[in-house]
């Protein structure tokens, strides 16, 4: 007999896509996640329709292979929820291994958040069918080709101390400081969080200053 849900469990849950938000930029997540602020670019606008055309796709199986699509997924122990975009499972039954398979825009990227976002939905199949998940795939529209994803030790601590942080930062309901970087340019948000303008505040002193002598 299973246990009855955790109810404090499930409501401590946090979105499967904030980990791969917090490594690219860890405002960018509290602006999203804390602060529920979002705005779309035409780099968002891609992103949703690919997702929105494999969430289209129906199931299907291929020999050994059976895929299924927009598959929703938890973990308790990490603490995360979400859907994956694809998953197959090799092989027949009960022995069949899933495999996540996640469609990203774009190229691969030199950071590991979407390495994170897979291994973060590997843990979950995991939790969810008792069955190891050594590896997944992300599919990446250029080149159009899967690149292998191995979930090592290594990429399941990293995942886990993400996962770690993202809720604590989310629980205390805090927005990092707004740091100006190259990748700021790439963000959608990138004119609601101001990095340029609210990077060096001016002091509250010489900003009176300032306001009293405009105002003579």
């Amino acid at each position: 007999m299973r246990p009855p849900p955790d109810g404090a469990a499930e409501d401590a849950l946090i979105p499967l896509s904030a980990l791969q938000h917090y490594l690219f930029c860890p405002r960018q997540c509290a602006l999203i996640h804390v602060e529920r602020i979002w705005a779309e670019d035409g780099a968002t606008a891609e992103g949703r329709i690919l997702h929105e055309r494999v969430d289209d796709g129906r199931p299907d199986r291929r020999r050994d292979v059976r895929t299924v699509r927009s598959l929703v997924i938890r973990s308790l122990a990490l603490g995360v929820f979400g859907k994956a975009d694809a998953v197959e499972f090799h092989g027949k039954g009960t022995d069949a291994i899933p495999y996540p398979v996640e469609y990203k825009r774009g190229r691969p990227k030199t950071h590991r958040a979407d390495e994170v976002q897979l291994c973060a939905q590997a843990l979950c199949l995991e939790d969810m069918f008792g069955r190891p998940v050594p590896e997944g795939a992300l599919f990446y529209g250029q080149p159009r080709r899967r690149t292998i994803v191995v979930f090592d030790d290594a990429l399941r601590r990293l995942t886990a101390c993400v996962a770690r942080d993202v809720r604590a930062m989310i629980a205390g309901q805090e927005t990092p400081r707004p740091e100006y970087r190259p990748a700021c340019k790439k963000c959608s948000l990138v004119h609601a969080c101001q990095p340029r303008r609210l990077e060096r505040p001016p002091a509250i002193a010489r900003w009176l200053a300032s306001r009293l002598d405009e105002e003579g």
